[in-house]
Parts: C-alpha cells; sequence; structure tokens
C-alpha cells in the first residue's frame, strides 16, 4: 500500500460557500498541530472563505492562522509570484488556475499559475516554509509580498535577500501589542523592488503604514527558480530569523520529504487494510483533519527553551500554549481521540490550557487565538477532564486545572461572555437556565452545563474531593429540570418553572445553539439510562429515536430570521431531522447501543459514512469544524465511539474495514479484525475481545490501553 498521506487530498471539504459548507476547509500545507499553515488564497483578502474549490483564480500563497470561515483569521500575509511590474494589488496579481494543474498535499502544494507562466510550490515546516518559484524567461519577474491592511509594516534589508515585516490584521481574540512578525529570505538578490502603501508607491527601503506591501524584481531565463525561505514568529522580529532555523540548510525537496516523513509517522499511527481506495482515502483526509487543531502557539529560543507569547494578556512567557479550537465542537470526538491516539501532543495542549488560566483567569471556550465569543457551554471541563482521567494531563498541572473548571462555574468573562458560565446565577439556584431571562440559547447551556458539571465530578473523584464530588454529581441531574413528559422532549423553561410556549420541536435556535429539541434532546452523554427512564424505558426511547429520522426535515427558521447553512444541510441529507452536519446530534447513533437496538446503531453508523463522507471536495455534509466532524469519522471506521468523554467507555458501532491496527504511545498495539466485512455486511453478529465474547456493544479504554485484539463477525442481516 502507498504511505498514508498519499491517501490525502487537502481540497477535501472546500466545495463550501456562505450558504452551503461542505466542510468549509481550506488545503493547509502544514505539519500536524503546525504553528503556521499556508494555503493558495482565492478569496480577497479578508474573506473568511480564503479559497473555494469553484474559484478560478489565486491572489497569493497566504500564512494562515484561521480555524473557521465564521472566526477568520489572525497572523497573515501572503506571497505571489508575479510577471509584470504593474502585478501588484491583490486584483492585478492574481491568476488563472486549474486544478488539472494543482497538487495539494499535507506537506505540499503546487499549481501553475497561467497568467504568468509561473509553477509555485511549496513545502511546510511547523512555523516556517520553503517556496520554489519556476519563471519564464522575463526581465518582469517578481515576487510580492502582501502584509495586509489595518497596520503593517516591510522592509527590505539591505543584503538585497531579505524582507522583513509585519501584519496586525486580525478579527479579534488578540492585546493591543499584537503583531505576526515575518521574515523572508530569498536565495539570490533581489536586482529591484518598489514599496507600497496600498495602492500608493513610496520611496525608501521601508514602510510602517495601513496597508505595506512590496514588490521584489529578478531577471530570469526560462525554467530559471528562485526559492523563499519564509518565517514567522509572534515574539519578535528576532524570533522570526530563529524560526527560520527549522529549515536549515536544507533545499526544496529535503524539506518536502522531511514533511512527508512527519505525516506518514503520524497517520500512521493508525494502519488499515481490507478497505477500497476510496475508503483509504476518505478515511486519511478525515485523520488528516484531525491532527491540524489546536494548533501550537508556542515557539522554541536559540537556547531550546519553550516560550509563547499570551494571546491573553500580551506578555511573553515560558511555556506552552495551543489555540484555534472551539470545544462546543471539539470535545465530543476530537480530543477523545488525542487521548486515545495522541496523548503526547493532547499533554502539552493541557498544560497551555493551565497556562491560559493563569495568564487570564479563565479556561478558553473558544480560542483563535485569545478568547472569542463564540457558541456555549463550558465545555473545557470535559476537555480537561478527560485528560485527567485517563492520566494525560501533566501532573504539576492538575491541581491549577481543577481550580480552573471549578471556577469556571461560578462567573462569565467581562466582555467574552461565551467563556466561563452565562446564566450560572439562575443555573445554580433554579437547576436551569431559564428561557425568559434574556440568555440566549437557554437549554443548550443547561444541559451542557449539567454534562460539565458530571466532567468535573469525576476528577473530584479521583482526587478525593468528596464535597466537590457529591455537590457535583447533584448538580448533574439538572438536566432533568429541562424534560417535557408530554412531548418527551427537552424544552425550554422560564423562571417560574413553566415550560416554553408556544413550542415547536422543528424550531432551530431560540433555546438551542444551532438545533432544535429533536437534536439537543440527547445531550444526556452522562446519563443516557437516567434518560431512558425518563422517556418510559427503552421501548419509548427507542421509538424517539427512530422518530428523528422518521419525521421529514421540516424546520422553523423564525428565531433567525432566515435559513442557516446547517438546516440546509439537514434537509439535503435526506436523514429526515437527523442533522450530522452539526455537532450536537452526532453521537446520538450510538444510543441505540444502550437501548438493546445496537443493530440500528450498526446500520445508521454505516449509511453516515458512507452517503455523507468522502475525499472529494464536497467530501463533509457540514461544517468540518477542526477536527470534529473528521474524528467522528476516524472513529466510526474503526468500530467504536466515545459517546461520553470522561468515562472509560465507547459504544461500538460498526467497523468499515476489514483490519486496522493502532499504534498506542505506550508502545501496545490494538488490532482490529472483520475478516468478512463488506458494504452488505454492516451488522456484527458477534464480536470477541482477545477471544473473549462480549455481551454489551461497549469497549473501555482502560482495557483497550493494555492492547487488545478485537475480532469482530459481520454479517448482512441483523
Amino acid at each position: 500500500m502507498p504511505c498514508p498521506s498519499e491517501y490525502v487530498s487537502t481540497l477535501v471539504g472546500t466545495q463550501s460557500d456562505y450558504t452551503l459548507s461542505a466542510g468549509n476547509t481550506y488545503p493547509a500545507v502544514a505539519l500536524p498541530w503546525g504553528m503556521n499553515f499556508w494555503t493558495p488564497q482565492t478569496g480577497k483578502m479578508g474573506d473568511g472563505w480564503i479559497y473555494t474549490y469553484g474559484s478560478h483564480t489565486i491572489r497569493g500563497l497566504k500564512q494562515t492562522h484561521q480555524p473557521s470561515p465564521w472566526i477568520n483569521d489572525y497572523g497573515q500575509f501572503s506571497i505571489m509570484p508575479v510577471r509584470g511590474k504593474d502585478k501588484v494589488n491583490e486584483e492585478s496579481r492574481q491568476s488563472w488556475f486549474s486544478h488539472q494543474s494543482e497538487e495539494a498535499r499535507p506537506y505540499y502544494y503546487a499549481v501553475y499559475l497561467a497568467d504568468h507562466d509561473i509553477k509555485a510550490e511549496i513545502a511546510p515546516t511547523e512555523r516556517a516554509a520553503i517556496m520554489r518559484f519556476t519563471f519564464p524567461e522575463s526581465d518582469e519577474s517578481g515576487v510580492v509580498i502582501d502584509a495586509f491592511d489595518r497596520g503593517s509594516y516591510i522592509r527590505v534589508m539591505h543584503d538585497r535577500r531579505t524582507v522583513v515585516g509585519y501584519s496586525t490584521r486580525n478579527s479579534g481574540g488578540v492585546p493591543e501589542n499584537f503583531k505576526n512578525w515575518f521574515i523572508v529570505r530569498f536565495d539570490r538578490k533581489i536586482r529591484d523592488f518598489q514599496i507600497y502603501d496600498g495602492e500608493k508607491p513610496v520611496g525608501g527601503e521601508q514602510l510602517v503604514g495601513e496597508h505595506a506591501l512590496v514588490r521584489v524584481g529578478f531577471e530570469t531565463r526560462r525554467g530559471e527558480q528562485v526559492t523563499a525561505r519564509a518565517a514567522s514568529s509572534f515574539i519578535s522580529q528576532m524570533q522570526a530569523v530563529q524560526n527560520l532555523e527549522e529549515l536549515g540548510k536544507d533545499d526544496f525537496e529535503t524539506v518536502k520529504d522531511k514533511a512527508q516523513a512527519r505525516w506518514d509517522e503520524v497517520l500512521g499511527k493508525i494502519e488499515v487494510t481490507g478497505g477500497t481506495t476510496d475508503q483509504y482515502r476518505t478515511f486519511y483526509s478525515c485523520l488528516y483533519r484531525s491532527t491540524l487543531f489546536p494548533r501550537k502557539f508556542y515557539e522554541i529560543d536559540k537556547n531550546g527553551n519553550i516560550l509563547h507569547y499570551s494571546p491573553y494578556n500580551g506578555e511573553v512567557l515560558p511555556g506552552y500554549m495551543y489555540t484555534d479550537t472551539g470545544f462546543w465542537d471539539t470535545f465530543r470526538s476530537l480530543f477523545p481521540l488525542l487521548n486515545f491516539v495522541y496523548p503526547s501532543v493532547n499533554a502539552e495542549i493541557q498544560a497551555g490550557l493551565a497556562n491560559a488560566y493563569r495568564e487570564s483567569g479563565f479556561l478558553p471556550e473558544w480560542a483563535s487565538p485569545g478568547h472569542r465569543g463564540c457558541m456555549v457551554g463550558n465545555n473545557s471541563a470535559s476537555v480537561i477532564s478527560d485528560a485527567i482521567l485517563k492520566g494525560v494531563t501533566p501532573e504539576e498541572d492538575i491541581a491549577t486545572l481543577y481550580e480552573a473548571m471549578l471556577s469556571g462555574r461560578d462567573k462569565v468573562h467581562p466582555t467574552v461572555s461565551s467563556t466561563g458560565r452565562l446564566g450560572h446565577e439562575y443555573y445554580n439556584t433554579l437547576g436551569y437556565v431559564p428561557c425568559d431571562a434574556g440568555i440566549n440559547e437557554s437549554a443548550a447551556r443547561t444541559l451542557e452545563y449539567a454534562y460539565d458539571d458530571w466532567c468535573i465530578a469525576q476528577v473530584a473523584k479521583k482526587l478525593g474531593r468528596t464535597e466537590d464530588a457529591e455537590r457535583l454529581e447533584k448538580a448533574a441531574q439538572n438536566y432533568k429540570n429541562l424534560f417535557d413528559p408530554e412531548t418527551r422532549l427537552m424544552r425550554g423553561r422560564n423562571e417560574d418553572g413553566t415550560f416554553q410556549t408556544p413550542f415547536s420541536p422543528y424550531k432551530w435556535g431560540d433555546a438551542y445553539t444551532e438545533g432544535n429539541a429533536w437534536h439537543y434532546t440527547w445531550s444526556v452523554f452522562h446519563d443516557i439510562g437516567g434518560l431512558i427512564d425518563l422517556m418510559g424505558g427503552r421501548k419509548d426511547f427507542t421509538q424517539m429515536l427512530n422518530s428523528v429520522f422518521v419525521v421529514p426535515p421540516i424546520y422553523d427558521d423564525s428565531y433567525y430570521g432566515a435559513r442557516i447553512h446547517e438546516i440546509t444541510e439537514m434537509q439535503v441529507a435526506n436523514m429526515g431531522n437527523y442533522a450530522h452536519g452539526n455537532q450536537p446530534a452526532q453521537h446520538m447513533i450510538y444510543l441505540y447501543d444502550y437501548c438493546a437496538q445496537p443493530h440500528k446503531a450498526q446500520w445508521w453508523v454505516r449509511e453516515v459514512m458512507d452517503r455523507l463522507y468522502s475525499a472529494k471536495p464536497d467530501g463533509y455534509c457540514g461544517d468540518e469544524d477542526n477536527g470534529q466532524t473528521s474524528a467522528w469519522y476516524v472513529f466510526s471506521a474503526l468500530g467504536f465511539y466515545p459517546v461520553c468523554p470522561a468515562s472509560d467507555e465507547y459504544a461500538v458501532g460498526s467497523p468499515l474495514f476489514r483490519k486496522a491496527v493502532i499504534h498506542l504511545e505506550n508502545g501496545n498495539d490494538i488490532t482490529i479484525e472483520a475478516p468478512e466485512n463488506s458494504p452488505e455486511n454492516r451488522y456484527v453478529g458477534s464480536m470477541t475481545f482477545d477471544g473473549e465474547e462480549l455481551e454489551k456493544p461497549f469497549l473501555k479504554y482502560s482495557e483497550l490501553k493494555m492492547g487488545a485484539t478485537i475480532l469482530f463477525d459481520m454479517q448482512a442481516q441483523k
């Protein structure tokens, strides 16, 4: 078989726009969890849709830190090879391109820029990149370095090989002193250059202005190559120079080969065989997306010390920092995947979260790079608890992180209301956030706070904090306060105790977050048995689960005043009111395991994998969201899923491959075999764990981490 990285297409999910997301991704050229990503830029400066598959022109090769088009970017600038002295601004320098002359890999991107007759290539390290431009014969060959608007700096150094500068353009989440310092060094002397402030040419060798950019010129023969080495730093110009040293003296091919080897090392932690080429492509493309975010936000100085510019207080401090993730999305399966397969990475992430608390007084809920106002919940509790309970968190950070979780229960950030717990006063007294108290998405908040309390309680028990554990376990039952026995759904509740009226289970938003009652009713990850009892037992619970797929994909968008893209994605999937394109319902299929109907979980899991995922540009059924939707596929293809992070349990589904081997960091292997697997054989007749037959469709992390052999007997009938 080819190496894993050869199966990855970074174009998966790029056939998206504001109205319909097939991933809302861009082709990131990067190393796993790398600080800097690079991508071809088809959109205008500031457009969150950096690269869209249906576009025809490229404006530059952009350094990006964007986690989502809805969050947008920071720490950005672009490099664009051109032919013509007048090809400077993004409109004049853009060039037509074709996907037929484009190669998009995690470790390499190449494209032919037709209007300039130039081939552009790029290969990454964690904080630097090397670019190679193959020029035509011209005395007007050049490269435009664009530091973007909203305040930037450009300087051509005296060696006439190096350009330095900074960009301050951002979309929020940064202190006032934020700068992305960069350096670009060419392998030959610049023949001529012209600096601009926007459209206006200016004299001299440097500019601090609103929009600094420079065109550097070369005279080239046809086929002649110019190489540029680029790096950046959030700390200083000198640190950007230090980060450039990641490239060493390596030539382009060596950097490319090393980047590919790093991707093969990370992707190769899971080996799958006995599937189709398309399935391998989808699997490894999803695993690639699962190992991009959160990104490193720390740097390494000349003495080898780890340090970071704090996106919370603007200081340069020792220690780890990661960013660009929203826990509302990624607590569900992305972080469980990191704990399972890449725990050493998550150990650094957890150390960074402890630093975030020390530097801001809060744990982030959506970080890019600092606190951002987006989504609801207090799901940092899930992310932190799962890591502590699985022995991933550095010992020296556990006490700080436990304190941080408790602290976050009773306060809200003064300027970013989605950080901390908005409505905590009501939740801690009434047992729910009321829907008539002026706090949006109250039911979603209540349900997630209850689960988060359960997560913290598990850590309290581990640490011997008995009183805390009892108080939190009781609070974890607050989900029951929203259950309406008449509709058997979770429903918004007024401060006086009455349920919100009028009520429609099809109404999106309002009491819920990007979903409706059919989606959020199942957000009781920690007490499925209790939810089953509320619904009247297994039979009624199963009927309600079935109903999600049976009811038509009708909706009420009156809360938003227009149909949001998540609604459209539910409609076009043709799975009733099941909305896999958004996160709240993604675990729902596996709940069939809890009501003795595992065959239904197996059928629907395979249906979703087969129909809603592919390795094509429209390969997702909604926002990919920093690895969460991808990690769902990775787990599901292996045959199990973490319904309740911070527990020891995985629910079994339907493995996709005839064989998978997971190489754990502790040296143990998990071998999953399903020799009779096929598109028709999606049902599990029986399964054994190290030779012993399993009676229930659940696996335990504590047993899996010791290494195991799991054998699935697949069949065509339930």
